[in-house]
């Protein structure tokens, strides 16, 4: 079975075509898990926590107004530091000195959102997580592209959507033992991100590419931020498609602990053990739809209809929770979500690197992919927050959040659709 991929040159191409060991695939997965559990521990319960803290009347306002601009740093870091460990020709390799130094640094920008007293403080601290985070994580998927052979991608592909959520679940379930200890709470998966990436770079392989470095210019970083979409218009469909479904996600959860709060009338500690609860179906569903569907995905050589579909279930899953008063109903929500988004994630990294214009330039394509990670977790919560308060001075328009985040989820399976280069 051929490996080429159309547009390559065979004599400069780093791709391999080599398949990768059970090893490397466990070792990618806890590194994905090291880098997630670091940076989105935070964004889902304990940065909600500590906007109360600082502002016990209005947290929402601390949340709308810090997470976006720590994501326009992401939206910024991703894609520079993916082009520029490109670059790197280092007797370390080119993706181990961004992954260690984004994840050390993470964890110390934890240490200083957790020390925080002020908005200004908490900012600039959030700033520098994301920053970090995204240059590890940027490292992290292009030495993925560097090592996985395109017959195991589905299936890579599953194993890196399987820990960016078990990751999720750890980081809640670590807020249910320590929501009376916010500064450890932050630390504690810092500390085990670090641990995580070192297991990644002893097993993972990061072997020097033979072509030429082109000057280092600005021209050269400015077109880190960009692809051409007219002439790869596969691959732009791909952006929208992960982009619209990133935001749907996020303009949900970023709220998700005040949803249970002021729709459900719980506590803060009831509500912290609900979405854990939540969380865990949520995952439960994922990890079962995830296994299936990147197996499957390999085997009919299908990526589209996965994502398509997949991205419309979650949509769905939205609408119902858009109108849920009860706890029961939440959890069904969520299990419907999770078990969605596990064949979205399942596949979809796999069909982003099928559709690379640049194959041998995995980093830097990557990292404009990854703005459409970023780029949503700064606009959903402004986006939440202007929601929220329409038609209502409380701010607490949570149907008009969720509707909002479900039509964004359906855009995103229609984006799918014109994909013409992967079936």
């Amino acid at each position: 079975m051929s490996t080429e991929i159309p547009g390559l040159h065979p004599l400069t191409t780093p791709i391999a075509t080599r398949r990768v060991s059970n090893l490397y695939l466990a070792g990618l997965g806890i590194a994905q898990f090291g880098i997630f559990i670091a940076i989105l521990s935070p964004i889902f319960v304990s940065m909600q926590l500590k906007a109360q803290e600082l502002n016990p009347g209005d947290p929402a306002s601390i949340i709308g107004t810090v997470l976006p601009i720590g994501a326009l740093g992401a939206l910024i870091s991703n894609p520079l530091f993916g082009a520029l460990s490109d670059r790197t020709r280092s007797r370390w390799g080119r993706r181990r000195p961004w992954l260690l130094g984004g994840i050390v640094a993470l964890a110390i920008g934890l240490g200083l959102v957790a020390g925080s007293t002020n908005v200004l403080e908490i900012t600039l601290a959030w700033l520098l997580c994301q920053v970090a985070s995204n240059a590890a994580s940027a490292a992290l998927i292009a030495s993925f592209a560097d090592n996985v052979p395109i017959e195991q991608r589905g299936r890579a592909s599953s194993v890196v959507a399987i820990a960016q959520n078990v990751s999720i679940l750890a980081g809640i379930y670590l807020a249910v033992y320590l929501v009376g200890n916010l500064p450890v709470l932050f630390l504690a998966p810092g500390v085990l991100g670090v641990l995580c990436i070192v297991v990644y770079v002893f097993v993972a392989k990061d072997v020097l590419p033979t072509n030429p470095v082109k000057p280092f210019t600005f021209i050269n970083i400015v077109s880190s931020f960009w692809t051409n979409p007219v002439k790869n218009p596969d691959f732009a469909f791909a952006w929208w498609s992960r982009f619209l479904i990133t935001f749907s996600s996020f303009m949900f959860t970023t709220y998700r602990l005040l949803y249970m709060e002021d729709r459900l009338g719980l506590s803060s500690a009831k509500a912290v053990g609900a979405v854990a609860l939540g969380v865990l179906l949520y995952t439960i569903a994922l990890l079962i739809s995830s296994l299936i569907s990147g197996y499957l995905s390999d085997r009919l050589r299908r990526r589209k209809i996965f994502v398509a579909g997949s991205t419309f279930l979650f949509a769905i899953g939205l609408i119902v929770l858009a109108h849920s008063s009860t706890l029961g109903v939440f959890y069904t929500a969520e299990i419907v979500m999770g078990f969605a988004y596990g064949i979205y994630t399942a596949v979809d990294t796999a069909l982003v690197v099928d559709v690379l214009p640049n194959a041998d330039r995995p980093g830097k394509d990557l990292g404009v992919i990854n703005i459409a990670n970023a780029l949503p977790q700064s606009l959903a919560p402004a986006v939440g927050l202007i929601l929220l308060k329409v038609g209502s001075a409380a701010g607490d328009n949570y149907t008009a959040l969720i509707w909002g985040a479900g039509i964004a989820s359906i855009l995103g399976a229609l984006v799918v659709i014109p994909i013409k280069r992967v079936r």
